[in-house]
């Protein structure tokens, strides 16, 4: 499953469904946590279990639930009993124990996905981020949060004025970055919330496809494109790969050649085979 860009979808807005599939997004994520008002709660669970029922075509279909702690969550369960979403999105997650904990309630609810944490929205949850490498159920990947954090800690912001993160949220975005490393999962970038800033978005995405992220959370349909390109190996990267990846297949026991004029050993083999992985061409 490729994931560069993950839309959000408000749970209880249906008829946003069809035009967020349409907008390129390789997966669709629809929420039934802070985007829905707690009376829309029951109508969203009906609603997103009706959306799991159709026919879904290309674009994977997540779900985020409320909080485990939440009686909210047991309903949530109660209404995707016995469906399928390509992964269950857990905000507030609290490392390994928590996917755990999810994945047996999970299993008694007959829902046979994997568990996308969103792991890094409390302060505790920052010193679990090494454990999800060890916690024994399947992962759909592993993203951050810069919104619900500084709220937690009385934080004024996570950002500087030019939109920079201050000093500790850059710290828990590397944490994060690294923790889906160590799992072996997709490491997911969050949310850029000025939609409207193009520009802004576009450098922010790059930044995140440079540091190691594999793909990126949206909050709008307009967003998606800028995400998708962000997220995509130019053909450049591409060619680049491709002759790394053959000169190791012509001298398999080289530890280290020379392609285009500079030297390449295994880590760059690793390198150029994730570049095509990414751009869906096989080595």
């Amino acid at each position: 499953m490729r994931l560069r860009s993950l839309l959000f979808v408000p749970g209880d807005r249906p008829e946003r469904f069809d035009k967020a599939a349409a907008s390129g997004a390789d997966a669709l994520i629809l929420d039934l946590e802070d985007s829905v008002a707690a009376s829309a709660k029951d109508s969203a669970r009906a609603a997103v279990a009706a959306r799991l029922r159709a026919v879904r075509g290309d674009v994977a279909v997540f779900v985020r639930i409320n909080p485990l702690d939440t009686d909210l969550s047991v309903a949530d369960l109660a209404g995707l009993h016995g469906l399928t979403p390509d992964a269950i999105v857990l905000p507030k997650a609290d490392g390994a124990a928590s996917v755990r904990l999810l994945a047996e309630r999970l299993a008694a609810a007959g829902i046979d996905s994997p568990i996308l944490p969103i792991a890094t929205e409390t302060p505790a949850a920052i010193f679990q981020l090494g454990s999800y490498a060890g916690a024994g159920v399947r992962l759909a990947g592993l993203t951050w949060g810069a919104e619900d954090l500084p709220a937690a800690i009385g934080a004024a912001t996570s950002r500087e004025d030019d939109g920079r993160y201050t000093p500790p949220y850059e710290m828990v975005r590397s944490l994060a970055l690294f923790g889906a490393h160590a799992a072996g999962v997709p490491a997911i970038e969050t949310v850029y919330p000025a939609f409207r800033d193009e520009v802004g978005l576009a450098a922010y995405a790059r930044r995140a496809a440079r540091d190691g992220f594999t793909g990126m959370m949206a909050i709008h349909p307009a967003q998606v494109a800028t995400i998708n390109a962000a997220f995509t190996p130019d053909a450049a990267q591409v060619a680049q790969a491709h002759a790394i990846v053959a000169a190791f297949a012509a001298q398999p026991d080289a530890g280290a050649l020379q392609v285009d004029g500079r030297m390449v050993d295994a880590p760059h083999l690793k390198q150029a085979r994730g570049i095509l992985d990414r751009a869906g061409e096989a080595p």
